[in-house]
């Protein structure tokens, strides 16, 4: 059997019986010609995850690692290439349809795809246990069941999902389906994907993400995000060396917090619309950085869909708050500004962010603090303004009585000791699912994550983006405590909690519930913080579904 066309790489026999003791198959290694295996496929790409080069910046090209897509079956518009960028490709498929996709693995360390909010059996869904070593492959296979909607996907490897996705590996994977078909929202070039991102560069172009490059080594470079020993001589070289570690230890606790905002990997990103309604596709794909994203005249925003697609209708919002991995779909009518006009994109100031994780950082650009994100310029001509579609989907109101828990949610509290993250003082157990993380294929329950201040580093408590991996679920409630409402109350106007999440934003202080149900595919699936480096040190857990 060639190792290069596997599915599941089971590394030892101790971990065949680990997955039996979960009650979880030891599945076997797939192989098949490229013709046998592709039958009945709608949608066949194979996705290189590679290290190149790519001019970001004035002077230097910036080493990367990105995704390089290849088509293989399908229609042209199922792959579509940023020019000259890092990010993507972007994936457009239709609900229904069969979609095969090979990564082959070209980095100087294991990796593996997680697809982002899509419901895929658990083989497909990217858990760590599934990374694969460098030059092989992992073949995805499934049908597109999600409804229409702006999803993603990236790296999920233990560890080194910070490292993987700060250095380039991301992309877009839409789904069309025949209920958004009949609307009249905009398409083609007035659909517009917005990833924002947050990079610090050294005097090289290089990204600095803690001490490591995209080469995949250590810089010794303090400049380049080193720990500065060696700069001086004697006593002095050796505190600053210290200072420099505690730094970059902080940093890789707290979040990693650049100081410039890259749109669509573009720092300064500038963009020239028609007068005429556009859908702008917003995603944070930061590692940590949070987002509250207004107009600089403070015009209304029109949301229309969140992490899991269309909303029922749309909102209204003065702003909107966008944690990392969180999704919004806007329809913005550009006709109703005049000809010449430039608009600013930007994010507001807040409380409650990751000040600690950017102090001990370093960077220039604190979580929380104001700054623009993208400009816009309107071309001339005239427009009559439109409006949005008043009913978008059919979403029902959740129902938190299905839930076999409804009275008694599950109660999952965001912790940290030792310098560990945790939930409920547990860190990551790559086969691991205590009784309270295992549910029954085709209930519903009510969890609900806590980020009391108790459970802070030092008394603080710092924000979390929850992920839950395999579905969407809906938010059915949310408290504070009462010395943390005045940092809520900078934030609070900008949930969007109405639709389909797989990503909620936890503020400090706060208890978030959500309605999940777990239906169609058995298995083990993880759930984390999406602030990546707290993921990475152990803001992770599994939930097992048995059947």
């Amino acid at each position: 059997m060639n190792h290069q066309r596997r599915r599941i790489l089971i590394r030892s026999a101790a971990t065949a019986a680990a997955l039996a003791a979960l009650g979880l198959p030891a599945l076997s290694a797939r192989a098949g010609n490229e013709e046998s295996a592709a039958a009945g496929v709608d949608v066949h790409i194979e996705l290189h995850a590679v290290q190149d080069k790519v001019a970001i910046r004035p002077g230097e090209q910036t080493q990367v690692w990105r995704y390089r897509g290849k088509l293989l079956r399908g229609d042209a518009s199922a792959l579509e290439a940023w020019a000259g960028n890092y990010l993507g490709p972007i994936i457009r498929v239709r609900r229904g349809q069969r979609v095969r996709i090979d990564l082959i693995n070209a980095l100087p360390e294991s990796t593996i795809i997680h697809w982002h909010g899509l419901h895929v059996p658990e083989p497909m869904d990217g858990h760590p246990r599934y990374a694969i070593a460098p030059g092989e492959r992992y073949v995805y296979e499934f049908t597109v069941v999600d409804r229409a909607g702006s999803y993603w996907f990236h790296p999920h490897p233990h560890g080194r999902t910070g490292k993987q996705i700060y250095f380039g590996l991301a992309g877009l994977f839409l789904v069309s389906d025949e209920e958004e078909a009949t609307l009249d929202l905009p398409t083609g070039p007035h659909d517009l994907p917005l990833v924002i991102q947050d990079r610090t560069f050294d005097g090289d172009n290089q990204f600095v993400y803690l001490s490591e490059r995209a080469t995949g080594a250590a810089s010794q470079n303090p400049e380049r995000g080193g720990m500065g020993h060696g700069m001086m001589g004697g006593d002095m070289g050796d505190m600053m060396g210290a200072m420099g570690g505690m730094s970059q230890m902080m940093a890789r606790m707290m979040g990693v917090l650049g100081d410039q905002i890259l749109v669509n990997g573009r720092p300064g990103a500038s963009l020239e619309v028609e007068r005429r309604p556009h859908r702008l596709r917003l995603l944070n794909a930061s590692n940590t950085r949070m987002y509250k994203l207004a107009w600089h005249d403070r015009s209304p925003l029109t949301v229309i869909g969140s992490d899991g697609g269309l909303l029922a209708a749309p909102l209204q919002r003065d702003y909107v708050m966008l944690a990392p991995a969180e999704r919004v779909d806007l329809w913005v009518d550009f006709g109703r500004w005049t000809a010449g006009t430039e608009l600013t994109l930007q994010s507001l100031a807040f409380e409650g962010g990751m000040a600690m994780g950017g102090m001990m950082g370093g960077t220039a650009l604190p979580d929380g603090a104001p700054f623009p994100v993208l400009k816009l310029r309107l071309e001339g001509g005239t427009r009559r303004s439109v409006m949005p579609p008043q009913r978008l989907s059919q979403l029902q109101q959740p129902q938190p009585r299905a839930a076999v828990n409804f009275n008694r949610p599950k109660v999952f509290n965001l912790t940290m000791g030792m310098m560990v993250w945790g939930i409920n003082g547990q860190s990551f157990d790559m086969l691991g699912a205590s009784p309270l993380e295992t549910v029954r294929l085709g209930t519903h329950e009510v969890w609900e994550f806590r980020n009391d201040a108790a459970t802070g580093m030092m008394g603080m408590s710092m924000p979390h983006s929850m992920h839950v991996h395999g579905l969407q679920f809906r938010v059915i409630g949310r408290s504070v405590a009462g010395e943390f409402s005045r940092q809520h109350d900078t934030v609070k106007a900008g949930f969007v909690d109405e639709g389909w999440k797989d990503t909620v934003l936890v503020m400090p202080g706060e208890r978030v519930r959500i309605l999940l149900g777990f239906a169609d595919y058995p298995g083990l699936f993880p759930y984390h913080c999406h602030m990546l480096e707290h993921g990475d040190t152990g803001m992770m857990r599994n939930y097992l579904v048995k059947a």
